[in-house]
């Protein structure tokens, strides 16, 4: 990918998140309605690290000894506190900004809402968040939505398909939103490598409904995302059924990863309700914190 290319998907990545703001706060105030929030209170345990104040954070918490070696405030952190932070992650590959029609949103803008509307529930009730492999630290308050957009905007897209494992306090969460579409060889890497510090996670899978389904017939040329090549075939419908099943096999094999290892696995499609989806992962999550 040329810079002139990189700089064009990036300004057009900036452009579209106030709508996408809107969009999440939406499908979020809908769901929160039926929900309820998972404010607790804690002294916490270890000490973990310290982190730098935010709007929102109460005043009796700030370390006064940390502060004064900075012109910045610090809150002490435990290790306990912080395990209860999310840590977000949403697939910006190429492949992510597939829609089999403009009635659709694309995966990665659907993947995006669905990530931005749970870090809002999350932050309503009390919990910390932040953007796994970007944020050094957890974060919450009346700034953490536009904090998560902004950082969001700033790193633009990614090569990656599955992120690389990074270190988080132990007995945290990780919620991952793609296509998972990379070997299964990969997510099952990345998927053992947190569940060994007992992190816990949950995946969901965004595809489009032609993925789903293979609508095809006749001749039909398929062009890869991510520099896969062309493919041109004549009778396109003789593959259907070997690719439906392949796809069958894959999301099992993605089902099974994360049963393995305590996670929970959501598929959901670009054409179905995204507070249908938010609902049913909110409500696992807040099942596990009981």
């Amino acid at each position: 990918m040329t810079a002139a290319t990189a700089r064009q998907r990036a300004e057009l990545l900036a452009a579209s998140f106030p709508p996408l703001m809107v969009a999440a706060e939406r499908v979020a105030s809908t769901v929160a309605q039926g929900v309820h929030g998972r404010r607790r209170v804690g002294s916490g345990y270890a000490f973990w690290q310290f982190r730098q104040y935010q709007p929102g954070d109460p005043s009796t918490r700030i370390d006064w000894r940390q502060s004064a070696k900075t012109q910045r405030l610090f809150i002490r952190e435990t290790e306990w506190e912080a395990a209860q932070s999310v840590w977000l992650w949403c697939d910006s590959s190429a492949s992510m900004d597939y829609r089999s029609t403009n009635a659709l949103p694309t995966k990665h803008e659907r993947a995006t809402i669905l990530m931005m509307a749970l870090a809002s529930l999350l932050v309503r009730g009390g919990e910390h968040i932040a953007l796994l492999g970007r944020d050094r630290v957890p974060y919450t308050g009346q700034n953490a939505m536009l904090r998560l957009a902004e950082t969001l905007v700033r790193i633009g897209r990614a090569d990656l398909s599955v992120p690389q494992p990074v270190r988080i306090p132990r007995h945290a969460r990780v919620v991952l939103f793609g296509d998972f579409l990379a070997p299964l060889a990969e997510v099952d890497g990345l998927v053992c490598a947190y569940g060994a510090d007992d992190v816990d996670g949950h995946l969901v899978q965004v595809l489009d409904p032609v993925e789903e389904e293979f609508p095809f017939a006749g001749r039909t040329e398929f062009r890869g995302f991510e520099d896969e090549g062309r493919v041109l075939l004549d009778r396109v419908q003789t593959v259907r059924a070997d690719y439906l099943g392949r796809l069958r096999e894959h999301r099992q094999g993605l089902s099974d990863i994360a049963r393995a290892a305590g996670w929970t696995f959501l598929p959901h499609r670009t054409d179905r309700s995204p507070q249908t989806a938010l609902l049913a992962l909110y409500q696992g999550m807040s099942d596990d914190w009981i």
